[in-house]
């Protein structure tokens, strides 16, 4: 089964579907006239906005950013990364930049059309994401059912038995824990939560995530400022290597690009259209305005927190040799280690658990989105959240290479109906965006 899963995902990442989505990024940013760069500044500012004019959604701006990171910021900041690197050498790092650069301008523009063609469901709460802007937008239902499809199986992928088999991996590797203990602890800690909806969901990753970014994100510049005379051959070498592929598998430069970007998106998510069904939850008057704090997501996650750890991973040089041998989340738990002490160690390992934990929180809401989208059942997202929180205790005890090849499947095939949709609809998006750079204007001159 597992080298049938490879062999999927080999087709689904290569690079057709690679061009694709960066192809798509390109384009976006383009027609939106490189958007993600001039008002980033202003994306930022509005994270911390503490209240929107608008009484429509269900939780605030920094809630809803706080969802995304939630989903996003997991083990593709720390074994995506490590993963990328020792696959594909230190220039994977540059190309997981170059895609979250032009990724910004795609998660722009999903969730401008989240909120844009968001409704309200039975109970009175937001529902919106990419299934609601291909139907509507497009008029192609066929398309906006196999997005939800696919993303439901994601959300068990991506969203669940991958975090739950890392957070295991870490536990018992560094404390003996049974991997079937933590299955059964996370169960309990993940349905607590998903069982409150959105609202409650909201709440915790807003008090989880800043804490737990803050302090892996402290530790990783820590390693930065105190070897700072080390992070130019380390840049350099990421550089260099970008477009000699000297350090990757058989020394080919597509492997660099496919992994960097691979794991670049498997992290920031950008393209897959998961993240637009928390934005459309979001409080906000205009779509424009969500859609720049969205888009901040893609920034923090990627060109933050992954280019702290790729850094340190190449300043370390523990994934060249036999050291290579190590991967993963214990690849980058090393490299912490080397530089501060047990206490790197352990920060990436609580780093992890919680990153992990937060990532199930946010993957449960997109799933059961899509669930009610097929079914428009309020019932049929009781019964999703129950078997989420069950499929975490397999993911616990699965073996590691077959829940990742997976995950890749699934995030890929999730990925191709939203990015018909974005291209399909970027007309609108830019006509959206028109529309409230005009109302940014007036409030500026007001």
């Amino acid at each position: 089964m597992q080298e049938i899963l490879e062999a999927i995902s080999d087709f689904v990442w290569g690079p057709p579907f690679l061009l694709l989505l960066v192809g798509t990024g390109i384009f976006l940013t383009v027609r939106l006239g490189f958007l993600q760069f001039s008002m980033l500044p202003y994306a930022l500012k509005l994270v911390f906005r503490k209240k929107d004019k608008s009484t429509e959604g269900d939780i605030s701006h920094f809630q809803s950013l706080m969802t995304a990171l939630a989903a996003t910021v997991g083990t593709g900041n720390i074994a995506g990364v490590a993963t990328a690197v020792v696959v594909g050498g230190p220039g994977a790092v540059l190309w997981m930049w170059v895609s979250a650069l032009f990724g910004m301008a795609t998660k722009y523009a999903e969730a401008i059309l989240a909120v844009k063609y968001r409704i309200k469901d039975d109970n009175g709460e937001m529902a919106g994401g990419p299934m609601y802007y291909i139907e509507k937008g497009l008029g192609w239902k066929w398309l906006a059912v196999l997005f939800a499809v696919f993303a439901i199986g994601a959300s068990f992928g991506i969203g669940n038995t991958v975090q739950s088999n890392s957070v295991a991996e870490v536990l018992q590797s560094n404390w003996g824990f049974p991997d079937a203990a933590t299955g059964v602890i996370l169960m309990l800690l993940v349905g607590v939560v998903i069982l409150g909806g959105i609202k409650t969901i909201g709440k915790v990753v807003s008090f989880i995530v800043p804490i737990m970014a803050v302090l892996y994100v402290a530790a990783g510049l820590g390693i930065i400022l105190f070897h700072l005379g080390d992070v130019p051959s380390a840049v350099g070498l990421i550089l260099s290597d970008a477009f000699t592929g000297q350090a990757a598998a058989g020394g080919a430069i597509g492997v660099v690009i496919q992994m960097g970007v691979a794991r670049g998106v498997f992290s920031n998510e950008a393209g897959l259209g998961s993240a637009p069904i928390a934005a459309a939850s979001a409080k906000t008057d205009y779509p424009g305005r969500q859609a720049l704090v969205s888009m901040t997501q893609v920034f923090i996650d990627t060109i933050v927190i992954c280019s702290i750890t790729g850094i340190a991973l190449v300043m370390g040089g523990l994934y060249q040799g036999k050291s290579s041998d190590v991967e993963g989340a214990a690849l980058t738990s090393a490299t912490f280690e080397s530089f501060l002490g047990p206490a790197g160690s352990f920060i990436v390992s609580i780093g992890l658990i919680f990153f992990c934990y937060s990532t199930m929180l946010g993957w449960s809401y997109y799933g059961e989105r899509c669930i009610y989208y097929l079914t428009s059942r309020p019932v049929s997202i009781l019964i999703y959240r129950i078997v989420f929180i069950l499929a975490i205790l397999g993911g616990a005890v699965l073996n590691l290479e077959t829940v990742w090849a997976l995950a890749d499947v699934m995030n890929g095939l999730m990925a191709a109906p939203n990015l018909i949709g974005l291209l399909g609809l970027s007309g609108i998006a830019a006509a959206e965006t028109t529309r409230f750079l005009k109302v940014k204007r007036e409030e500026k001159s007001g």
